[in-house]
């Protein structure tokens, strides 16, 4: 997870998939309302724009870093509508200029970042979990854009990324469940859309998580419940990690 610039080649590629997607829709297609309860596509773009704004400030420490914006903020909640509220004064077509600026934006400065340099977002990330970060959510957010324009999505073997940042943040998915992480080792092995295998820690322990990357992580970024899914979980620490999946607040 090393390789800052191919992490950000994958980041980039997701970004203008989905940017595809959206130049050719029409105004009401814009208004469209997604899974997400309360946004359309306008408002999940915007929000896209606006966090990857946000990443930016929060990278080099400027006004707009998420911390401060936090601190000033009511709510967490607050925090994310306002990237949403800027985008309800502008055209969808404003909308996806905006974030085509930021994104384009935000993948320079993702390259000039040191990899062991330590970003202030959420708990503090390292470059390289940062870039995945901003891959994770690009991916989930465009799952509800493509739900609500009926367009299929199709994977592709980025999802190891968001995999491995999944189970990276299972420590982080307990805390906020207010519940302690059990000690047993867990083995993950998932099948990326292309047929390779991702896999997570010792081979031989009893509590296991196996099935389709695709699945586990839409489970994750809270797409999907896990008892929808047909992945295989065995143990109780993998059931355990299945009940608090969360790869994000």
């Amino acid at each position: 997870m090393t390789d800052l610039a191919a992490l950000v080649d994958d980041l980039r590629a997701e970004q203008y998939e989905l940017q595809a997607i959206v130049a050719v829709i029409d105004a009401a297609a814009w208004l469209t309302p997604t899974p997400a309860w309360g946004w359309d596509v306008r408002d999940t773009i915007s929000h896209l724009a606006d966090i990857d704004e946000m990443a930016m400030e929060t990278a080099t420490d400027g006004p707009y870093a998420i911390n401060k914006v936090a601190e000033r903020a009511a709510s967490t909640e607050d925090v994310t509508y306002g990237g949403v509220l800027r985008g309800r004064r502008m055209a969808g077509a404003q909308v996806l200029a905006w974030w085509m600026r930021s994104s384009v934006a935000e993948c320079e400065l993702l390259l000039t970042l040191p990899p062991d340099v330590r970003v202030p977002w959420g708990i503090g990330m390292r470059a390289p979990s940062f870039v995945t970060a901003r891959l994770m959510e690009t991916w989930a957010h465009g799952l509800d854009v493509h739900a609500a324009l009926g367009v299929p999505s199709v994977d592709t073997d980025r999802l190891a990324h968001v995999a491995w940042l999944s189970t990276r943040a299972l420590p982080y998915a307990y805390s906020v469940a207010g519940r302690e992480m059990p000690p047993a080792p867990l083995r993950v092995e998932l099948t990326l859309p292309s047929g390779a295998i991702w896999a997570s820690g010792p081979p031989d322990v009893a509590d296991r998580i196996m099935g389709s990357a695709s699945e586990y992580c839409r489970v994750f970024v809270q797409r999907m419940r896990w008892q929808d899914t047909a992945l295989v979980v065995e143990g109780d620490a993998a059931h355990g990690a299945m009940s608090v999946a969360r790869a994000f607040l």
